[in-house]
């Protein structure tokens, strides 16, 4: 074994010797169940701890990642997820976030065989050609790139709400509501995109504001 794997084992004991030291019953009460009020639906990408990024404890975020922060109607590891965390785990908030920087949003401007991975980016793909016309008159290659990654996370957010998952969340008057954030890298801060929505009201308003360029 490398020593990499052998310090992450070693890690793994620090941790739980410090946790027991401050509360002896973390453990068990961790496994007693959990009650998290938010869906992560984030990227794939290291970088982007969910946990970390807003200072909340195991238990306090049900997590899905995947590239560039998708949501894929024919993703059913995402529906799953979503399906899970909306109708058993009665979460209020579900909030897409993504990131400046994203190598997913980054490959999909380009034109490169990645390999597989081209399958997926397809789907991202199809945001930028939905916004081709604005994207390409940003001439500053660095800020299409960034606005592509903000028009992602907004288009993924009114994905979101079309499920038939949140809609029928909605229809039955369970509180939920979806949110879009982008994550910088260079600074550790987040940035609100303004797509919160909690019924269709919102999605219609949302759409009618956001994706009229």
């Amino acid at each position: 074994m490398t020593d990499f794997y052998n310090q992450i084992l070693e890690n793994n004991k620090k941790w739980v010797e410090t946790t027991l030291e401050s509360d002896p019953n973390y453990f068990q009460d961790l496994a007693k169940g959990q009650t998290p009020p938010l869906l992560w639906i984030g990227c794939s990408d290291s970088r982007v701890p969910a946990n970390e990024i807003i200072g909340a404890k195991p238990g306090e975020v049900f997590v899905h990642r995947n590239i560039a922060n998708m949501v894929v109607h024919t993703d059913m590891n995402m529906l799953s997820v979503l399906d899970y965390a909306v109708n058993v785990l009665k979460v209020k908030h579900v909030l897409v976030c993504g990131h400046y920087g994203c190598g997913g949003i980054k490959a999909a401007m380009g034109n490169e065989s990645i390999g597989i991975i081209d399958n997926w980016i397809r789907h991202i793909k199809n945001v930028y050609r939905l916004h081709s016309k604005y994207l390409d008159s940003i001439h500053d290659e660095t800020s299409r790139f960034n606005k592509f990654v903000e028009i992602n996370v907004q288009e993924q957010v009114i994905d979101l709400a079309k499920t038939s998952i949140v809609q029928n969340a909605w229809r039955n008057g369970q509180v939920l509501t979806l949110h879009g954030w982008v994550y910088g890298l260079n600074s550790g801060y987040v940035t609100d995109l303004d797509v919160n929505m909690s019924s269709n009201d919102d999605l219609d308003d949302t759409y009618k504001l956001k994706f009229s360029i």
